[in-house]
């Protein structure tokens, strides 16, 4: 199989127009609000999704530059291995967020502590379930000297495609 192709079901819409200054991870952007759009062919599939409590959301990170295999993570001094870390450049730069649900309103999904930029492609959203997707013991590799820093880390932007004449997002592909 040499290729994958997915669709967006919806577009997310949150107050970070760039990466630089957004939070890195959902837990350090609480009560950040933001909206999901669900287009019109895929509302009838957020019925009962009301009854969560939070969400996870898998999404196309549109502005992500080119990834290299390792890179140095926002918290850390060191390079590591792509897969080491959770840094939007990635080989299929598919990110996933655990947000809240505050409510549903038709095709209008209303959710909070996001972490995700504005006018993302959506392409799935599944429940969570505590029974599910709890574990027990946790063990977090390199961040655990560095887990601290969350709540004082934000995006600086390295990441990020960059920015043409135009002050739009370079539409250039991922190039192996």
């Amino acid at each position: 199989m040499n290729q994958i192709k997915y669709r967006p079901i919806g577009t997310i819409y949150t107050p970070f127009k760039e990466s630089k200054g957004t939070p890195i991870q959902p837990s350090a952007s609480r009560g950040v609000k933001a909206r999901i759009e669900i287009f019109p062919q895929f509302e009838k599939g957020l019925k009962d999704l009301d009854g969560f409590s939070h969400i996870i959301l898998l999404y196309h990170m549109h502005k992500a530059k080119k990834y290299k295999l390792q890179s140095k993570p926002y918290m850390d001094d060191k390079k590591r291995g792509i897969f080491a870390i959770r840094a939007p450049s990635r080989p299929n730069s598919i990110g996933l967020s655990v947000v809240r649900l505050e409510k549903i309103e038709n095709n209008i999904v209303h959710i909070q502590d996001v972490d995700i930029l504005n006018e993302t492609p959506l392409l799935d959203i599944k429940p969570l379930v505590g029974e599910f997707d709890k574990r027990g013991e946790i063990k977090t590799g390199w961040l655990e000297d560095n887990v601290h820093k969350l709540h004082h880390t934000s995006d600086d932007g390295r990441y990020q495609k960059p920015l043409d004449k135009n002050n739009k997002t370079n539409k250039s592909k991922n190039k192996k």
